[in-house]
């Protein structure tokens, strides 16, 4: 499946940290040039890139995680084409309980981590594609919420897939829960969502 697909990723670093300002999920033979998929998830976990520069000023080659593999699933049954990914945090950082306290950190330190931070506006209006199809993905951590209730805000909205959790406004789950049988059905429920 991997090989159906280019991956890409602009990372850089920040006062020591590392992080990925956004991720390009892009079928090998397609002729598109914007995106026809937008996604929305936690962070970029321990995403890197191919020719091991964590500071770069251009794109480079990402090494494609279990997570994305999810996303490519959904794209190719549903005849998308090219997706990108941002992150309610772009800190590199697969742990989540390490994920959190990082974000503790950062803001007490005042580094915008997040795209959807309002100081970091023109970042975003150069990555995100209006009018396109939007999955939200990150999870259900009451840690999350201030982040997600950003992002749900700055995406402005209504054409959107994920699973909600019940009773919840914000809380969607993430493409890669811990059991499998749980990740299959992520998969086939977010597709059929985008089918119907």
């Amino acid at each position: 499946m991997k090989n159906q697909f280019k991956i890409t990723g602009l990372f850089y670093e920040l006062q020591g940290y590392k992080f990925r300002a956004y991720l390009d999920i892009k079928k090998v033979k397609t002729p598109l040039k914007k995106p026809d998929l937008m996604v929305i998830m936690m962070n970029p976990g321990s995403s890197t890139a191919i020719d091991g520069i964590d500071n770069n000023t251009i794109e480079s080659e990402a090494v494609p995680d279990r997570t994305q593999s999810q996303i490519m699933k959904v794209m190719l049954n549903t005849g998308l084409n090219y997706a990108r990914v941002l992150n309610l945090s772009d800190i590199r950082e697969p742990k989540s309980n390490l994920f959190y306290k990082k974000i503790a950190e950062l803001e007490a330190k005042g580094i915008a981590h997040s795209i959807f931070e309002t100081s970091r506006l023109e970042d975003f209006n150069k990555l995100w594609v209006s009018n396109t199809i939007v999955i939200y993905g990150w999870g259900v951590s009451n840690n999350l919420k201030p982040l997600a209730l950003k992002a749900i805000l700055a995406s402005n909205t209504s054409n959107t897939y994920g699973i909600l959790k019940p009773n919840t406004t914000w809380a969607y789950y993430h493409p890669l829960p811990p059991i499998y049988s749980k990740q299959i059905e992520w998969v086939n429920e977010v597709s059929e969502q985008l089918r119907s």
